[in-house]
This record gives structure tokens, C-alpha cells and sequence, in this order.
């Protein structure tokens, strides 16, 4: 992989486009390739691939932040085979990537990117280490006050009130097992 660093001095960019997602993307695995506690599971996964996941990562964000809608595959699927992730990878994923985010694009436009990569992260983590994983507490105000700056402040919409251990309402729609036996 290119070990070259872009220009820290570099005016930050004020809306995405194709050119600068491609150089987040860079610019960011440039960083996740020389990070001694990212660059070796990486390095395992993508050894002889690298060119070929920047590609799908520009696809990537660009169809998230853009809406090309360019980007087939499974996030789920793609990180499956990687065993040897532990919470504190994520950690400094998002980390690096934040930073780099930060480093490269306005509040506004930097949000853009920060929201879907923190709520990737939150199904990540819980498919990796399942549904009793606590998101960590500054993961989960992060995203919060990413939601508030994005919508303006607005307070989030709140559900009704329920009695405790009452289910949510839902109204199911199909045949259940049970009826299907019949």
C-alpha cells in the first residue's frame, strides 16, 4: 500500500464529491495500514488486495454519502471471516477514521460520514460480539450529538409511553408456524 501523506495544511472540503471520497478513503487506510494495532489484521485480510478495497470503499462511501447507489455487497458478510477482531479494534477504527474525517471536510460535510460510520459500527459490534454487547457509552453520545447537530438541535422523536414489560405494538403480517402446521 502508498505510505504517502497528504498535505496536513490542506483547506478542508466543504461539500463531498467523487474526487474527495476517493482521497478520504486513501487517506484513511493509509492511516489504518501504518497503525500497529489495526495495520496487522488488516494487512492479513487484504495482502495482495489493497487496490481492489480502496475501490470497493470509494464505492462505498460514495453511495452512503452521495447516493450513487453504486455499492453491492454486504458489510455483515465482508467482516464475518475476520476473527480476531476484539472491541478495542473498533475503538480505534472509528477513531482514525473520525479523525481523518475531521481532518478533511466541515462540521457539515464531515457528518455525513461520521453518522453511517458510527451506526456501522454499533451493527458490527453487536454481530461480532452479540446482543448483550454494550455500544460504549462515548460511541453512543457521539452518535447523539452527531443525530442533533445533523437535524438542527431538534429533540429525536419520542415513542409513546408504555407500562414497563409491555411489547411494542407491531402488527405481523404472514402465516405463523403454528398455523402453517395445521
Amino acid at each position: 500500500m502508498n505510505t504517502e501523506r497528504p498535505a496536513t495544511d490542506a483547506p478542508r472540503e466543504r461539500e463531498p464529491n467523487e474526487a474527495n471520497v476517493r482521497a478520504l478513503v486513501e487517506a484513511f487506510y493509509r492511516r489504518v495500514d501504518d497503525d500497529p494495532l489495526l495495520g496487522p489484521i488488516f494487512s492479513r485480510a487484504l495482502t495482495g488486495r489493497w487496490d481492489e478495497h480502496l475501490a470497493k470503499m470509494t464505492t462505498f462511501w460514495s453511495s452512503l454519502v452521495l447516493g450513487s447507489k453504486q455499492y453491492r455487497g454486504n458489510v455483515q458478510e465482508a467482516h464475518r471471516p475476520i476473527d480476531d477482531i476484539e472491541p478495542r479494534h473498533f475503538a480505534r477504527w472509528l477513531s482514525l477514521f473520525l479523525n481523518t474525517v475531521e481532518a478533511r471536510y466541515e462540521p457539515a460535510a464531515a457528518v455525513q460520514f461520521m453518522e453511517p460510520a458510527l451506526r456501522i459500527a454499533h451493527s458490527l459490534q453487536l454481530s461480532k460480539f452479540g446482543w448483550e454487547y454494550q455500544i460504549p457509552v462515548e460511541q453512543q453520545e457521539l452518535l447523539a450529538a452527531l443525530k442533533r447537530q445533523r437535524t438542527g438541535g431538534a429533540p429525536e422523536p419520542r415513542f409513546p409511553e408504555r407500562p414497563d414489560a409491555e411489547p411494542f405494538p407491531a402488527k405481523f403480517i404472514g402465516t405463523s408456524a403454528d398455523e402453517k402446521s395445521r
